[in-house]
């Protein structure tokens, strides 16, 4: 080896005469050698191989700033990185793009690409797929763990209010943020069954009363049950409402107004009752208010707030739109044929039951769904072929697209418990890391962490950040790359 005051190798043609094309190195990636040729390397000059050809002119400071160690006698160049990686990798030079392999992280595969300066376009396109839903449930990850800190930390330079603001929302939104939290959650989820109990009950005839008039109402315990609930979802609407740090987003979730429809009826009601008979005709008035009762029926979809059983069913149907509208066009297609069929079959029969094609749809819908009332039934041995059929296509339609929608319903559930699971974890790191005097700085990583949010000097003098493989690009914007002796989790 030469000094390293020496900037030239003997190796190396100083006139130039030695083409950079026709240059043969050797590149070492964690025990694998493989050989490369200028004229390969160079289609793609600006990534780290290619710069390798034209790099032994420049000395050691030019070499040792691309690579971890250099053999001038075998002009061979070592990288402590994952060789795995690495053969994917160089497959941009002969074929034109990248596939990643089973089993390899695609976060640290990402980090390998941005060392090998090779851009993401050559990515295959399953692999970008692959890549954003890790980095989505990496975010994801992060966001959690910014929330439990935020609920953790207190920053004493916010106002009275805010705080206030602050423990109202966790008070009313977390309820695994403390007892009482606990206590009001199982309290909101006892008025809503009481509330759903109480419409039901108010519908049976011998609870009800007869007015005057002689119109029968429900009994006036029933409506005063039902006014208390009102009053304690009016109440706890209103005050999430006020301390929401979002009032626009808060209000128009899907779950908050759903809220709002399951207590509008009420009071819309109360008024059309009280002020409606001066505008309009009594029976006029009671009908509007019988129509407003209905939609009482929104508040048993509060339940989604406090069952993740709820939640978990309504993405998976979210995901599942494609396979519902295959189950619902092969439906249709069935029920058109079957009851066209079912409807010239049975015209010869004297007391056919199958007046149209229209009034067939019903009885095709009742049969391909297995229901089968019995009001429509075929009389002739056509039509009770074609009701053989009907049913057995039914059943088969119906069942094809079920088991996406079920491996749907069970990967996004296995899914928030290990998103759940991992927040918990980076959690522990952080306490690991504090305790053993690690991971100095932590305060300023928390904040690259939300971009957002502020966590209080209480919670980050206490917790330390983890520098684990699956987390640290999103705890910190520093540069951490895997040596091939690190394992991804």
């Amino acid at each position: 080896y030469k000094m390293a005051g020496d900037s030239r190798f003997p190796d190396v043609d100083t006139d130039g005469s030695e083409k950079s094309e026709e240059m043969e190195i050797v590149v070492n990636v964690g025990g694998v050698r493989q050989v490369f040729y200028g004229d390969n390397l160079n289609q793609y000059p600006e990534t780290r191989l290619a710069e390798l050809v034209n790099c032994l002119s420049g000395g050691y400071d030019s070499i040792f700033s691309l690579c971890d160690d250099y053999d001038p006698g075998k002009r061979e160049f070592y990288f402590d990185r994952d060789p795995d990686a690495f053969k994917c990798i160089i497959d941009v030079y002969y074929f034109g793009e990248i596939h990643m392999k089973k089993g390899i992280c695609p976060i640290c595969f990402k980090n390998e690409m941005e060392f090998w300066k090779v851009d993401l376009k050559f990515l295959d396109d399953c692999c970008k797929a692959h890549l954003s839903e890790k980095k989505e449930e990496l975010e994801e990850i992060a966001r959690r763990v910014q929330l439990i800190l935020d609920d953790l930390g207190i920053d004493a330079s916010e106002s009275r209010w805010k705080k206030c603001q602050k423990c109202i929302w966790k008070f009313l939104e977390k309820p695994e943020s403390s007892y009482p939290a606990r206590v009001i959650a199982v309290l909101s989820f006892l008025f809503i069954l009481i509330s759903s109990v109480v419409m039901c009950v108010g519908t049976i005839p011998d609870l009800q009363v007869v007015d005057a008039e002689g119109n029968r109402m429900e009994h006036p315990t029933l409506d005063s049950i039902e006014t208390a609930c009102i009053g304690w979802f009016t109440m706890e609407y209103v005050l999430r409402l006020i301390s929401s740090p979002n009032k626009l987003h808060f209000a128009l979730s899907f779950m908050n107004i759903v809220d709002v429809l399951a207590i509008l009826p009420f009071y819309v009601s109360l008024t059309l009752t009280h002020l409606g008979a001066k505008l309009m005709e009594l029976s006029n008035v009671q009908q509007a208010v019988q129509a407003l009762r209905i939609m009482r029926i929104a508040r048993i979809f509060k339940l989604a707030r406090h069952s993740s059983g709820l939640q978990t069913l309504t993405y998976a149907l979210k995901r599942s739109f494609k396979e519902l509208g295959l189950l619902l066009m092969y439906l249709a297609v069935g029920i058109f044929v079957f009851s066209a069929l079912g409807y010239t079959m049975e015209q010869s029969h004297p007391e056919t039951l199958f007046k149209s094609i229209p009034q067939s749809f019903w009885w095709a819908i009742i049969t391909m769904t297995t229901v089968g009332y019995g009001d429509i039934y075929p009389k002739t041995t056509l039509g009770k072929l074609n009701a053989a059929i009907s049913f057995l296509c039914g059943v088969i339609a119906i069942a094809l697209p079920i088991h996406p929608i079920i491996n749907n319903f069970v990967r996004y559930y296995n899914k928030q418990r290990v998103l759940e699971t991992a927040a918990k974890h980076e959690l522990e790191l952080m306490e690991l890391n504090s305790a053993e005097g690690k991971a100095a700085g932590s305060r300023s990583e928390l904040e690259d962490l939300s971009r957002e949010g502020k966590e209080g000097p209480f919670y980050s003098s206490r917790i330390k950040v983890s520098h684990s493989d699956t987390f640290i690009h999103l705890l910190s914007e520093e540069k951490h790359h895997r040596t091939r002796l690190q394992s991804c989790k």
